[in-house]
This record gives structure tokens, C-alpha cells and sequence, in this order.
């Protein structure tokens, strides 16, 4: 586990810093303090770290500038911030949690407790998913994605346009990010519930989904009687 921390302010970078060597343990390899922007922007041009825990006000600058930067990136973030205002808008642009200051050890561990965590949906409202194209980065609404398909640790959104994308983050690590109306359907798909038509069930119990666009995705047996549950 690498943690990069960025928080201008030294007593509460001490106290995090504190508070995630507990949670983590021996885990932890490395654990590195930037106190700004553009000194976060710099370890990560030369780093990739696992996790993120960053401020959005550093000395006057904007962490919003920094969390841009990375969205397309494969690590996860946590906001730590009194800046609640600015909560929806950092989900939306694919952070796993938003801790406001200030904060105690419990509710510091449950966003730390979400890194583990499959199944729950995030509770915030993830609107975009950020790629990397042509050496920028560029969001899509989710609304445009037909499915997304696990590719290694990466993963691919098919859109309602036809076109692909890669995106930095493993299927796994989407899942955390996405909301309620997206369904794990198998191991290697998700699929937004307003995309399918119908199951198919053969003989042999083998299920398949079709999609509004006649596209058929498999269907883990595992995952059979939750979709059939929520697309009845």
C-alpha cells in the first residue's frame, strides 16, 4: 500500500498520517506528505500510488486542480475536507469518498473500509467517467455507456454510440465508483439496468442478457437471480 497525502496544513497531515499507518498496519510501504498542488502533480507524474487522500483548499490553491489531473487514473481518491459544498461535484468526477473536516478515526476508517469493499454502491452521484485520449483527459457522461467490460486491469466502456474507450480503472475498482443503476451482470461486465431487454436462459444453466441493441453478454451463475430480480 503507497499513500500519497496532500494537505497543506501539518498538524492535520501529522494526524492522518497517524490515523492510516493504524488502519493500514504493516501494509503501508510508503506514505508520502506534499503540501500543495502543483507538488502533488509532480510525485504523481513519477509515482502511482494506490491511494490518494487529498485536501481541496492547499494554501489558497484549488485541490479540484489536482483531482482533474488524476480522474482519469487508476488509483482511487478520498477527499478530506471542509468544503462540503463541493462534495456532489467530487463525486462526480469518480472520488470514492468524501470525509469533511473535521473528521474522527471511525468515519476516516469507513472510507478507508470502502478500498476492500465490493458490492455497495457509492453513495455519491458519479456522473462522468474520465479516459485518457490524445494526452488530455476526457469525461463521459455515464448515461452514454451501454456496458463496460473488464480488460486486464483495465477496463472498457462500450457507448450507445458504438465507440469504445479504455479506462484506467480494473472493473473491480468501477464497481466501487458506479451507482445503484449499474448491475455486476458476470466477471468481466457491468451493465446499466436501462440497457438490458430480456434474459435468456438454455438448457445446461447457461444465462445470457440481451441488450436494447441486440447484443448478448453472458450472465455469471451467481448473478442470475439478482438481475433477474431487478429487470423483472
Amino acid at each position: 500500500m503507497n499513500i500519497l497525502l496532500v494537505e497543506d496544513e501539518a498538524r492535520i497531515a501529522k494526524r492522518v498520517a497517524r490515523m492510516s499507518r493504524e488502519f493500514f498496519g504493516s501494509t503501508i510501504q510508503n506514505l508520502v506528505v506534499c503540501e500543495s498542488v502543483n507538488g502533488g502533480i509532480k510525485y504523481l507524474s513519477e509515482h502511482t500510488p494506490d491511494l490518494l487522500l487529498l485536501d481541496l483548499n492547499l494554501n489558497g490553491e484549488d485541490g479540484f486542480d489536482l483531482l482533474k489531473s488524476v480522474a482519469a487514473s487508476a488509483f482511487h481518491t478520498i477527499i478530506i475536507s471542509a468544503y462540503t459544498e463541493k462534495a456532489i461535484t467530487a463525486f462526480a468526477y469518480g472520488v470514492l469518498d468524501f470525509v469533511p473536516k473535521p473528521f474522527d478515526q471511525e468515519r476516516l476508517n469507513l472510507a478507508f473500509r470502502r478500498l476492500s469493499t465490493s458490492g455497495p454502491k457509492s453513495e455519491g452521484k458519479l456522473e462522468y467517467l474520465a479516459v485518457k485520449k490524445a494526452g488530455s483527459i476526457v469525461l463521459i457522461d455515464i448515461k452514454e455507456v451501454r456496458y463496460i467490460k473488464g480488460a486486464g486491469i483495465y477496463t472498457e466502456l462500450h457507448l450507445l454510440n458504438g465507440k469504445k474507450a479504455l479506462h484506467d480503472k480494473s472493473l473491480e475498482k468501477l464497481e466501487q465508483l458506479l451507482p445503484a443503476s449499474f448491475e455486476r451482470i458476470h466477471k468481466s461486465y457491468i451493465v446499466p439496468i436501462n440497457q438490458t431487454k430480456e434474459i435468456i436462459v438454455h438448457t445446461g444453466s447457461k444465462y445470457l442478457l440481451e441488450l436494447k441493441n441486440g447484443e448478448i453478454l453472458p450472465i455469471g451463475r451467481s448473478r442470475y437471480k439478482e438481475l433477474k430480480r431487478r429487470i423483472i
